[in-house]
């Protein structure tokens, strides 16, 4: 992660407003240990919890008009873990970060939060 954010950093310094960026972090202060460089940098502490990076996920990305809050960002999550096991067996894995994987998530995670805003 290290490398990853110093390059994101990076970037962003260098095309001042084409980026933006934001850490996300279980446990407050541990950035502090791990990264001195983001000192000035508010992380978003999610407690290690899916209710808190919710959360979080909602304080990072504010934007005008309507947004799902906390309770629905919530009830998709527990419908898309059910659908869990059937797009694993489609994919022939049980690895999140497969390519595969992910963008079944996403676009099952789509249709359920377009279903829920009907």
């Amino acid at each position: 992660m290290p490398f990853e954010l110093g390059m994101t950093v990076t970037w962003e310094r260098m095309n001042p407003g084409q980026h933006t960026w934001f850490v996300f972090e279980s446990r407050n202060r541990r950035v502090d240990k791990s990264l001195s460089d983001l000192k000035g940098t508010d992380p978003n502490i999610h407690g290690g919890t899916v209710k808190g990076i919710m959360r979080e996920l909602c304080n990072a990305f504010v934007l005008p008009g309507p947004q799902p809050g906390v309770p629905e960002m919530m009830r998709t999550y527990i419908l898309l873990v059910r659908e869990l096991p059937e797009i694993f067996s489609d994919a022939g894995t049980d690895d999140l970060f497969q390519a595969r994987v992910f963008a079944r998530l996403c676009f099952v995670a789509r249709g359920i939060a377009e279903k829920a805003s009907l």
